[in-house]
């Protein structure tokens, strides 16, 4: 999921870049979403994790 996080941001900048600012806006927010799901779901197996680890 960070993959395509940084996929989006690499055509935000690019297309920022060329002047699209319509796609470029579309595609930094998709972009933040993904890096914001993904770090919740890190943080949520890194506590499952813990929790695994104790019993």
């Amino acid at each position: 999921m960070l993959y395509y996080a940084v996929v989006f941001f690499i055509i935000a900048i690019i297309a920022g870049i060329f002047g699209f600012g319509g796609i470029s806006a579309g595609a930094t927010q998709i972009a933040k979403i993904l890096f914001f799901i993904f770090i919740v779901l890190f943080l949520l197996s890194l506590v499952s994790g813990l929790f695994k680890g104790k019993k």
